[in-house]
């Protein structure tokens, strides 16, 4: 419970403020901390797309309470999102993540701003699959993205987590 849901707790309700209504994508979302963070949005009410590679993995997802899975085996996660939620907008009506957590950087973080709403936030803990990758900071500026950092837990969330 402290690693997985402690850190899970603090991105999605602490650091990100998830609640009822917010389109949540959970990158590695068949992973310990994404499986909490799926569990999590849904506790308060968001809509969630989880992302995992394989269909096996997916319908466990699904069974966590997961609305929608996208099989990066087989789909492109930036592609899926805008299928689903429309594209990201500067100006009106735009689509896109409320939130999207993603604890892998690497290629992916270049690649979720594509999928990321306006006014976003953007979850981190990790950087798995690599910690210096290119970055387009025009996205974070004409987007209004918050880009919020989590280091693990604090008391409180796994107080909170006990009461749960």
């Amino acid at each position: 419970m402290p690693i997985a849901y402690g850190t899970a707790h603090r991105m999605i309700l602490n650091r990100g403020r998830v609640t009822a209504g917010d389109k949540v994508l959970v990158m590695g979302a068949s992973g310990g901390v994404g499986t909490c963070c799926v569990q999590l949005a849904k506790m308060v009410g968001a809509e969630v797309a989880a992302c995992t590679s394989s269909a096996v993995k997916g319908e466990k997802l699904r069974t966590m309470g997961a609305d929608h899975i996208i099989d990066t085996s087989s789909e492109n996660y930036v592609e899926a999102t805008r299928a689903l939620w429309g594209r990201p907008r500067v100006f009106g009506d735009g689509g896109g993540a409320d939130v999207i957590v993603n604890y892998n950087g690497g290629e992916s973080w270049t690649e979720c701003f594509r999928a990321l709403s306006l006014g976003g936030r953007l979850l981190i803990c990790g950087a798995t699959n690599g910690h210096d990758p290119k970055t387009d900071l025009r996205y974070i500026w004409s987007f209004e993205f918050d880009i919020l950092g989590s280091n693990g837990w604090e008391r409180k969330d796994l107080e909170a987590l006990l009461k749960l």
